[in-house]
C-alpha cells in the first residue's frame, strides 16, 4: 500500500516528533545526543528548516520547526537512516531504531507556539529526569534563557512574544496546563 504524501506548507511551523521503536531508547549514553544534532544540522535544518525549539529525550525527540524550503520528509529520511546506521554500527545492533515515520503537527497560532515551547522544555521535567528544565542539556532552554549560547535554536520569534529572556523564565514557572490542547502531542 502507498504511503500517503504529506502536505507540508513553507512558511509554517511545525512540531516534528517520533520515538524509539517498542518505546525503547534512542540515545545510549551522551554523545549520543550530540551526535544526534549534528546529523538533524546536516541533513534538515541546513536549508530545510529552522529550529525554534527542541528536547532530545532518551526515547524520543522534539523538534519545534520553521519549514523554510519543500522536502522535509526527503531530509528527515536522510537524518534518520544516518542516524539509526550510526547507532547499529557503534553499538552492533541492527534493524529499526524509530517508531516509523516521523509525525507533523502544523502550529497553526502564536499562542500555540509559545506553549508549545514551554511543552518541549518540560519534558524531561515532567518525565522526572530533572527538577528544573535548566538541568536537561539535551533541549534548547538552556538557549533560551541565556545559560548557553548554541546555534542551532532561534528564539527571538518567541522571546519577542512573551515579552524576553527573564519573561520566558517567568511563563515557564506556570506549571498549569495551557488552555491551547495539547494532549496530542504527549508521547507517554
Amino acid at each position: 500500500m502507498p504511503r500517503r504524501v504529506r502536505q507540508l506548507a513553507t512558511g509554517r511551523y511545525y512540531h516534528l516528533y517520533n520515538r524509539g521503536h517498542n518505546r525503547q531508547a534512542i540515545f545510549f549514553e551522551p554523545e549520543n545526543y550530540g551526535h544526534f544534532l549534528r546529523l538533524f544540522r546536516h541533513h534538515v535544518a541546513t536549508q530545510t528548516v529552522v529550529v525554534t525549539a527542541y528536547c532530545l529525550m532518551p526515547n524520543h525527540y522534539h523538534f519545534l520547526v520553521f519549514l523554510r524550503e519543500p522536502g522535509l520528509s526527503r531530509a528527515m529520511q536522510r537524518f534518520v537512516l544516518a542516524y539509526t546506521h550510526g547507532m547499529n554500527h557503534r553499538y552492533g545492533r541492527s534493524g529499526t531504531l524509530f517508531g516509523g515515520r516521523f509525525q507533523t503537527k502544523w502550529v497553526d497560532r502564536d499562542e500555540y507556539l509559545l506553549h508549545l515551547t514551554r511543552y518541549i522544555h518540560l519534558n524531561p521535567v515532567r518525565a522526572g529526569l530533572v527538577e528544573r528544565p535548566e538541568d536537561w542539556l539535551f533541549s534548547s532552554y538552556q538557549d533560551y534563557v541565556g545559560l548557553r549560547q548554541g546555534t542551532l535554536p532561534r528564539s527571538a520569534e518567541v522571546l519577542a512574544q512573551v515579552g524576553g529572556t527573564a519573561a520566558y523564565r517567568q511563563f515557564m514557572t506556570v506549571m498549569a496546563e495551557p488552555q491551547v490542547s495539547i494532549q496530542h502531542l504527549l508521547l507517554d
